[in-house]
């Protein structure tokens, strides 16, 4: 297997990426093609077999956050997304991942390497905690507006993932909305549900935002907007949480007795909430495997991110979204 890795962009450097590169190295039988200033990397103290196993493609320039990703995917031809995206394009390629602008990823991705045929856009996905088992997330950033027709599809594509990534049978997938009752919403989503009604996948229906960690639905599709207030309110509300409890720990001497006490139940509930668990995730309907990891992924979360990754092409899912398109009955 072969993976590119884009170094630049991320919050925390490119060290930080290299250095869950070569963990990985250790942990999986993977070549790594990586994209970056070379020269910023300690690659002396390398074994020849780590060495053996690491392609550089050299470049220093990268997409920022505040550009504006079209423009700066045609004007930047050698900027690290690009060129690796390029890359990918190879036949014995496998895949894609970066910790970089997130609209350069989706941009690059579908002008480079383009979409599956019968999928109108690619959906950034993401895993996130309930309170049964974890659940996948679909649109959360890269399609801000989207027809009854993209939704219906991310239906279909969440489905097959889920199945693949959760190992679920039969996912159960809902569609997020203001209301349980079916006619409730605006007209894409009234006319949504009517379509996502007639696959045959298993949909419950609409689900409020209030509902959505109760862990009765496997799989959540929404458009990119709100599928991103959900994934940036939740980062903010765990901070919050978490931050909050701190502080209330620390208030007096009893609490921080008692604190000695439930010390291993917030760890396990703080590892639930932290997304370096959770690594990157594909975007859903490239003809490419690309994941997108988080732009302050730590080593841990890039070693996650990879690992998530190998499975999503062990099991070969997107040639198992492709056939399904293929069968022209969507």
């Amino acid at each position: 297997m072969k993976i590119v890795v884009d170094l630049l962009g991320a919050d925390k450097g490119a060290e930080c990426i290299f250095k869950g590169v070569l963990q990985s190295i250790k942990d999986n039988d993977v070549e790594f093609i990586l994209v970056g200033n070379k020269a910023d990397l300690k690659m002396d103290k390398l074994s020849e077999e780590t060495k053996n196993r690491i392609t550089f493609i050299d470049t220093n320039e990268c997409i920022l956050n505040t550009e504006e990703p079209t423009f700066a995917v045609r004007r930047k031809k050698n900027a690290s997304i690009v060129l690796a995206m390029k890359e990918l394009c190879k036949e014995d390629v496998d895949g894609v991942i970066s910790f970089g602008s997130t609209g350069a990823v989706l941009v690059s991705g579908l002008l480079i390497c383009g979409r599956i045929e019968g999928i109108e856009r690619a959906a950034l996905t993401l895993t996130v905690p309930t309170n049964k088992e974890n659940m996948i997330l679909l649109d959360v950033g890269a399609n801000i507006e989207c027809t009854e027709d993209i939704l219906k599809q991310f239906a279909i594509m969440g489905n097959i993932y889920a199945k693949e990534i959760l190992n679920k049978e039969n996912p159960k997938v809902a569609l997020l909305n203001i209301g349980a009752e079916e006619e409730k919403g605006t007209k894409v989503l009234k006319q949504t549900y009517k379509e996502i009604k007639k696959l045959n996948i298993n949909f419950v229906g609409n689900i409020e935002a209030r509902d959505i960690f109760n862990g009765d639905v496997d799989v959540l599709v929404c458009d990119g907007f709100d599928g991103n207030i959900i994934l940036k309110t939740v980062e903010g509300t765990a901070k919050f949480i978490l931050e909050n409890m701190k502080k209330a720990i620390m208030s007096s001497f009893l609490s921080k007795i008692g604190a000695i006490f439930i010390k291993s139940s917030m760890k396990s509930f703080k590892k639930k909430l932290d997304y370096k668990e959770y690594g990157a995730c594909p975007m859903l309907g490239l003809k490419k495997v690309v994941f997108k990891g988080h732009g302050s992924s730590d080593e841990k979360a890039v070693v996650s991110g990879i690992n998530s990754m190998i499975n999503y092409i062990n099991k070969d899912i997107n040639k198992k979204i492709e056939d399904e398109f293929k069968k022209g009955e969507i």
